[in-house]
């Protein structure tokens, strides 16, 4: 292990986060915010913008990458509309350059693309959505950043990006030389990541407080919903043992893919498996030894025991 970690804030990363949550509808039914957030949002955005929004659907996911990569080089603050003007204002080549030292394969075309085909939708999702949540989502994010950085001085690296993440362990990963945190509310509990050239991006979710003390936390939900099926209590006694890849339990457990997938999902944001990134992004998934005890203590913080 020989990268840095960074602790980056900034309510642009929520801005493009929840844009793709809502624009792409992807792993909408494993956050804690759901499908309803979805139909909240579209009740009360006018027909044409929502119109509007939708065409990023037959666009390509990778989009992102570069978006992100436009929001860690900010230049003139943590500003959403003036992030939004720079990217209206800035030339193509100019972002070109920012980009391609993490996207060495970009070309002026696509760059212009994504900046012609986003920039004027990320206002429009600013405008009828993002600004009216903004001034409750900074407080929480500043909050966690904070609290991260602290960590930062006290912890390895490697242990700190774990801790973060519930989970996401990056070894082996020889050619990562920083890794760049940064919190987000409306992806919780999920992680995102981005591998760049010798930079890795990772989203880690923020801990929101529960509203009503009497009702079961959402942690405990999610620990007892992936503990419910005897396939996944299985599948986490299998990767007990050692570390195993997607392919090996396809091999070893007589599941479809997609099923595994989906299952692996679920024992994921309940904080009960580990992912270990490696060369390329590879994966394999162990047993998260804090998630036994966490269910624990949930638990026995919810029944007063």
């Amino acid at each position: 292990m020989n990268y840095e970690v960074k602790v980056d804030v900034s309510p642009i990363y929520e801005l493009l986060g929840s844009f793709m949550v809502y624009t792409s509808k992807k792993w909408v039914r494993n956050l804690d915010i759901g499908p309803e957030w979805i139909s909240e949002v579209s009740s009360k955005l006018p027909q044409e913008v929502s119109a509007e929004l939708s065409r990023t659907m037959a666009w390509p996911f990778d989009d992102y990458d570069v978006l992100y990569a436009w929001a860690i080089h900010r230049n003139n603050g943590d500003s959403v509309p003036c992030f939004i003007e720079c990217l209206y204002e800035t030339p193509e080549d100019v972002l070109l350059a920012v980009a391609s030292p993490y996207l060495p394969n970009i070309t002026i075309e696509e760059t212009r693309r994504i900046r012609d085909q986003y920039t004027p939708l990320l206002e429009l999702w600013y405008e009828h959505y993002f600004k009216a949540i903004e001034p409750d989502i900074i407080p929480l994010i500043e909050e966690d950043a904070k609290e991260k950085k602290m960590l930062l001085t006290k912890m390895e690296p490697m242990s700190l990006v774990e801790y973060a993440s519930g989970g996401l362990v990056i070894e082996n990963a020889s050619e990562v030389q920083t890794i760049v945190l940064f919190p987000t509310v409306h992806n919780r509990p999920i992680n995102t990541y981005c591998f760049y050239n010798k930079m890795m991006l990772i989203q880690y979710p923020v801990d929101v407080p529960e509203e009503d003390e009497d009702e079961p936390p959402t942690c405990l939900l999610r620990m007892t919903h992936a503990l419910s099926d005897p396939k996944r209590l299985r599948l986490l006694r299998y990767v007990a043992e050692k570390p195993h890849s997607l392919k090996e339990m396809i091999r070893d457990l007589d599941q479809t893919e997609e099923l595994l997938k989906h299952h692996l999902m679920i024992l994921r944001v309940a904080g009960l498996l580990r992912i270990h990134l490696g060369v390329e992004g590879k994966e394999k998934y162990s047993i998260r030894p804090d998630g036994a005890s966490e269910l624990h203590m949930f638990l026995e913080s919810y029944m007063r025991l």
